[in-house]
């Protein structure tokens, strides 16, 4: 009996313990999984529960010219935020906050009195005001540094460079082709909350700089686009005319030195202006080129070996029918040589060079030039034109002379390029180099060739066609050149109505298009000025931007002429003028810019004349050595200025 029990006591005994060994064994496997395999998981939740993430604006790299000139750049400013739980007396901190953030007291207050953590107060405020709203000392207020874009140049270049949104992502231009370049890591603030969500503290927040993009250095100089932009500027307003476009390139690699539309816009201030002003229309929009459009038809003729330079052709006394069309020369012609065409500028003669061709061989040679297609410009938006698959009726005839068919304005300049570059088309860029966050080059953009079009006899023989235009009776004596050999070609097309889709019998394009020195090209140029009023034919609206332009340029880059001058008497003014986008800056624009009343601002890459306003303008007292462009700066950037500080600003002349 005695045996049973204690048989049976073992029994429980060992039941018992194999129960509590199951079950530390499962405890010990939840806390594995738990504390191990799940951890991560785990502490992300944990995280998420105590913790307030807010993302904050991430730095971008600058965008700078070809010279080193900054364009647009990243500024590092406070922004104000509330915790709109921890703040106890909302109506009176937000009658000390509006009058600072320029609100209405009630609409604070309704934002200040929402059940949050956190809200944004304002981004990118001026170092006085957050310095004012510091010294209020107000519970659950606080500030995080923030990068704002900020282009010191406003208007120059606003095309190219394009913008950026709050995000900050790029909007247009190279700001969006190279987004991903440009764009930093994005930074953020964590504030702890307790069980119920509410902040603890703001002492508590932890925030994490971001970091800063790549650095995109462009093929653009600042001056050459500078001269361009207020030349353009000055023929459209001369002509009363609705807009206008410039185009200044490398003929020989692709590279865009100068790319000016009109009218503009001040990308620090994107928002005030409508989405055709913000267009690239050098790239996005596509126009019939009318005349210019016969330098191609007469190189693709030429180098096939259908005609020759002296050909005669019967040019009609000015009127000639294909099909159901008439064709009009703007001035009647009896009997006009190849290029005697390219120089007066014959539809009739063009129209019968293109019909000889043959559609099939006009077309291709238009697409190996690049018409139809896009050229790979690296910028957004780019618009492929329009040149027709399918020819019917008169379709041969007018697209010879430029008529039902639309090209951009850098197809065009491209095109071009490939006749002053003997023949050998090349693809247009504008990003030259990309930097890290060092200033070491770390992607190298090299000319690329396309192909060849035309041989470089062709060319040779397109080129002095060319010559014709600018010379004694030709279209575009506007665009001579005292001291240099000029190849160009004017044009005047009709535009459609986009109402009766038809060709309208007053709103025309007046353009000139040509290179520079002919015998040496170094510059393509073209010029479009779109509706002129009055006279609107390209050789009077358009030929003398392309020679005042060309002008400025060449003494820029110190080409020397190779022909003999007139006169000095009788030479027009070349002098380049200095770019002065970056000197005329508004009270609002110096407060955005980096640095503050006694702090450092950042003054790399300003003219002395900005430096001098923006002195008077903070009352800063500072030595200036040397002249050109700012260069090195002592005390550095954001660093305090003190009375016992040598405060001085080293500047070079720009490379």
């Amino acid at each position: 009996m005695k045996d049973d029990r204690e048989k049976w006591a073992r029994i429980r005994i060992i039941m018992i313990g194999t129960v509590f060994s199951l079950l530390f064994l499962i405890v010990v496997g939840r806390a594995f999984y738990l504390q191990i395999l799940q951890h991560e998981e785990l502490v992300k939740k944990a995280d998420k529960q105590h913790m307030h993430k807010v993302d904050l604006t991430p730095a971008r790299g600058s965008i700078l010219d070809r010279n080193g000139t900054t364009l647009a750049e990243s500024i590092h400013m406070d922004s104000c935020y509330a915790e709109p739980r921890r703040i106890k007396n909302v109506a009176g901190t937000a009658g000390l906050l509006a009058p600072i953030l320029g609100v209405q007291k009630r609409e604070l207050i309704n934002r200040l009195s929402v059940n949050k953590s956190f809200i944004w107060l304002e981004r990118w405020l001026a170092p006085e005001s957050v310095q004012h709203i510091k010294e209020l000392k107000l519970t659950g207020i606080g500030f995080v540094p923030e990068s704002k874009r900020f282009y010191p140049n406003k208007e120059i270049a606003a095309h190219v460079i394009g913008f950026t949104g709050t995000d900050p992502n790029g909007l247009e231009g190279i700001e969006l082709k190279y987004d991903s370049t440009i764009l930093g890591n994005t930074g953020y603030m964590i504030t702890e909350r307790d069980a119920l969500g509410r902040s603890i503290t703001v002492k508590s927040t932890l925030v994490k700089n971001s970091s800063p993009g790549k650095s995109i250095v462009l093929t653009l100089d600042k001056t050459i686009q500078f001269i361009a932009e207020k030349e353009l500027t000055k023929a459209v307003l001369e002509s009363n005319a609705k807009g206008g476009m410039a185009l200044v390139m490398e003929s020989e690699t692709g590279k865009v030195l100068a790319m000016a539309n009109y009218p503009t816009f001040n990308p620090n201030a994107f928002s005030h202006y409508s989405l055709s002003q913000l267009r690239n229309h050098i790239v996005t929009d596509s126009f019939e080129p009318g005349s210019t459009f016969k330098i191609f038809t007469i190189a693709a003729a030429l180098d096939s070996g259908i005609i020759k330079p002296t050909d005669v052709y019967n040019c009609e006394n000015g009127t000639y029918r294909v099909a159901d069309r008439i064709i009009h020369d703007d001035h009647p012609y009896s009997h006009l040589n190849v290029s005697e065409i390219i120089k007066y500028s014959s539809n009739i003669g063009t129209t019968k060079i293109g019909t000889k061709l043959g559609k099939e061989k006009l077309s291709g040679y238009l697409h190996n030039f690049g018409f139809g297609t896009r050229t790979g410009i690296d910028l957004p938006g780019e618009s492929p034109g329009n040149l027709k698959h399918n020819w019917y009726g008169v379709d041969l005839a007018t697209i010879s002379f430029g008529q039902g068919v639309s090209v951009s304005v850098i197809q065009l300049g491209t095109a071009l390029s490939a006749v002053a570059n003997g023949g050998v088309l090349m693809r247009p860029y504008l990003v030259d180099q990309i930097l890290d966050d060092t200033g070491a080059t770390i992607q190298k953009f090299e000319p690329q060739t396309v192909r060849r079009v035309i041989s470089q006899e062709t060319a040779q023989k397109v080129t002095k066609m060319m010559e014709t235009v600018t010379g004694p009776g030709g279209t575009g004596t506007n665009a001579a050149l005292d001291g240099f050999r000029v190849a160009g070609k004017t044009g005047t097309a009709q535009k459609v109505d986009p109402v009766s889709r038809t060709y309208s019998l007053t709103r025309r394009i007046g353009s000139f298009a040509g290179f520079v020195p002919a015998d040496n090209p170094k510059l393509t140029i073209v010029v479009i000025i779109d509706e002129p009023q009055g006279v609107k034919y390209g050789g009077v609206v358009a030929a003398p931007t392309f020679r005042t332009i060309a002008q400025k340029t060449l003494a820029y880059l110190n080409i020397q002429p190779n022909l003999p001058t007139k006169t000095a008497a009788r030479q027009p003014d070349v002098k380049v003028p200095d770019p002065p986008p970056d000197e005329q800056l508004s009270d609002e624009e110096i407060a955005e810019m980096p640095g503050k009343g006694e702090v450092m601002p950042n003054f790399r890459g300003m003219s002395m004349r900005r430096v001098l306003q923006v002195m008077e303008k903070r009352k800063l007292n500072i030595r200036l050595i040397g002249s050109g462009r700012a260069t090195e700066q002592s005390p550095p950037f954001g660093h305090a200025i003190r009375n016992s500080d040598e405060v001085w600003i080293k500047f070079a002349p720009s490379a």
